[in-house]
């Protein structure tokens, strides 16, 4: 009895954690705008200002940094191509759009968990991703179209990372069930940090920031991913993937705000009905989550009694 008592206490807890970390997550592309460098250079910092916390956390963690296993070395290799290409994304349109668009990951997340893994979403979970994508769209279409130096570049740019990011989660959620979350992502950033570098040396791009404030902001968007990265992938080691694919939704929604506060970025009516749509969508996928689990649970003693006859 105390076990199923336990368990909603732990997924609130988990909801809890995410929902911090993705909004620790949404000062990403305000940070990225005031790094002074190229957009792939700015990722480099981010991995690079990372790597020390995450060495002492990671050491911490039963076990150690350990050795990564291939699924964690392959979270890395998507990870620097989600930060590529959403880091230009972020320069050539607006803050709200970049990160709504890249985070239309749980559409790929939930199409694959249903026809490759052979996971059923529940009815409630497909009306929940529905109301999260019209929100994305609402935010996208909704922009005043003077917004970045290229919004319909930067828009497909930033479409192209839902599946960078899609094969970023589910490579991480394989890697949570043999090592702790922050094990996961120091290897993940390990392997990226060269990676974004070659890109921004690749394409040019200015790899120094010019002044203290430029160095302020990416030793920030150190900080930033050890605790908003750090808190996605132990989530993932706790709660459904397409679920918390949902939940991060609510990055664009703190983008948004940030970005009408701090850049003066217009947050149109259609953009703020569209963040209101997401944060229903996330309550709603919660909500079909208990409902499986419940209805799971009542399924269970039926079977049993059934396989006792």
């Amino acid at each position: 009895m105390s076990a199923v008592a336990f368990r909603p206490s732990s997924r609130a807890f988990a909801l809890i954690i995410l929902l911090i970390a993705a909004s620790v997550l949404g000062l990403a592309p305000i940070l990225v705008r005031l790094t002074e460098t190229g957009p792939a250079a700015a990722g480099f910092w981010r991995f690079l200002f990372a790597l020390p916390l995450l060495t002492i956390l990671a050491s911490r963690e039963p076990g150690g940094v350990g050795a990564p296993s291939k699924w964690a070395l392959l979270a890395g290799l998507f990870f620097a191509l989600d930060l590529s290409f959403w880091h230009y994304g972020i320069v050539m349109t607006s803050v709200a759009n970049a990160t709504v668009l890249c985070n239309l990951t749980p559409v790929v997340v939930t199409l694959f968990g249903w026809f490759v893994l052979k996971e059923r979403p529940h009815r409630l979970f497909i009306l929940a991703l529905a109301l999260a994508m019209g929100g994305a769209f609402a935010m996208a279409a909704g922009a005043d179209g003077g917004q970045g130096t290229n919004p319909t570049l930067g828009d497909l740019f930033s479409l192209s990372v839902a599946v960078w990011y899609s094969g970023y989660f589910l490579s991480v959620q394989a890697a949570r069930r043999t090592a702790g979350a922050m094990r996961v992502t120091f290897w993940a950033t390990l392997l990226g940090a060269p990676l974004l570098l070659i890109v921004a040396l690749a394409l040019g791009e200015a790899v120094i920031p010019a002044g203290p404030a430029g160095w302020a902001a990416c030793m920030a968007m150190g900080v930033m991913h050890v605790f908003g990265q750090g808190g996605v992938a132990w989530a993932l080691g706790k709660l459904p993937a397409s679920v918390t694919a949902v939940t991060i939704l609510i990055q664009p929604v703190v983008a948004g705000l940030l970005g009408w506060w701090i850049f003066g970025e217009t947050l149109t009516p259609v953009q703020a009905l569209g963040g209101a749509l997401v944060l229903g969508a996330i309550v709603l996928a919660q909500r079909s989550q208990h409902t499986k689990t419940v209805q799971a649970a009542e399924t269970k003693p039926q079977d049993a009694s059934n396989g006792l006859k």
